[in-house]
């Protein structure tokens, strides 16, 4: 078999490549420093991840989807009546899957 690495690819096949990615590589990770569309990697053996990090699919979430608990916009971080989060709502998360597909 001969491998033409100057041929171009299809669409159609780009596009289902990359789908298979989690949508959360739309962002930089804040863990890893991972930049967009690249994925996580550990920072003590820059091994790949297949999955991103806890981290990265927070911020992902919170930049795409509102919170349907706590009513707020995307890009403002979740709160807990008035107190702020670490972490997004996992009402948030589907919210952001949901977007997403």
């Amino acid at each position: 078999m001969t491998l033409h690495a100057g041929a171009p690819m299809p669409a159609e096949l780009r596009h289902t490549m990359r789908a298979k990615q989690h949508p959360a590589r739309a962002v930089p990770c804040p863990h890893c420093g991972a930049a967009v569309r690249r994925p996580c990697v550990l920072r003590t053996t820059g091994r790949s991840l297949p999955q991103p990090h806890p981290q990265r699919v927070s911020d992902w979430a919170k930049t795409t989807a509102c919170c349907p608990d706590c009513q707020v916009t995307p890009e403002v971080p979740c709160h807990d009546e008035g107190r702020a989060r670490n972490t997004v709502h996992a009402r948030r998360y589907q919210e952001a899957e949901a977007t997403a597909a």
